[in-house]
């Protein structure tokens, strides 16, 4: 493949899969909401997990490229990748919308409401899912045939495919952010811990279900 077309190639995945895959960008957006962060502390935890993202899929391609391994088996790993996070996905959301219903219920009952340990838990379990969840096309469709140009073609095809994959999160992050900071939630602002966990258990169906 002409080196030039792969450039355009990557940096059009890169926007394709993140816009595709609600998993994204929907969880950041709200866990942002109900934990009524700024944008600033949102798009920051969108990048961190977005390079923790792109770059385990880039390490795992090095790596399987370096030791000479074939495609299919690449593609098994990241295969196994996704279904540990989509279904990791599922699980916190489940798990969150849960704890979402217990937090407003010991509010509405004056009880203390456990805030600490969640707010330190959810961000790195985010980040976990993250890294564990694979870019699907960037190994076989990019890194195996920039690598047989060279290892400056590699490096230059992966980095073009994590930019285009961060902006992209980040932009669609702030750009529904904003949107919705039109909208009124006040009246199922109680429920917002119950509705992020939702969105995150749908977004790991989406991906599991739907391959999104």
């Amino acid at each position: 493949m002409d080196f030039q077309l792969l450039l355009v190639t990557a940096a059009s995945l890169g926007f394709v899969h993140t816009i595709l895959g609600p998993d994204h960008y929907l969880p950041f957006v709200a866990i942002g909401k109900a934990r009524e962060w700024n944008i600033s502390r949102t798009l920051w935890l969108t990048f961190i997990c977005g390079v923790g993202h792109v770059l385990s899929s880039v390490v795992i391609g090095m790596a399987g490229i370096a030791i000479g391994s074939q495609v299919e088996s690449l593609i098994h790993i990241e295969d196994f990748r996704g279904n540990l996070a989509a279904w990791g996905l599922i699980a916190f959301g489940l798990a969150y919308a849960i704890w979402g219903v217990r937090h407003w219920y010991r509010k509405k009952e004056h009880t203390a409401p456990d805030k600490g340990a969640q707010k330190k838990i959810t961000p790195w379990v985010l980040f976990i899912l993250f890294v564990l969840g694979p870019c699907e096309v960037l190994i076989p469709v990019l890194m195996y045939p920039a690598a047989n140009e060279s290892m400056g073609a590699l490096i230059t095809v992966s980095a073009v495919f994590g930019i285009s994959t961060l902006l992209t999160m980040l932009a669609s992050v702030w750009v529904t952010a904003y949107g919705l900071s039109f909208v009124s939630f006040k009246p199922i602002e109680k429920y917002s811990h119950s509705i992020a966990g939702l969105v995150i258990f749908f977004s790991g169906l989406a991906i599991e279900v739907l391959g999104l």
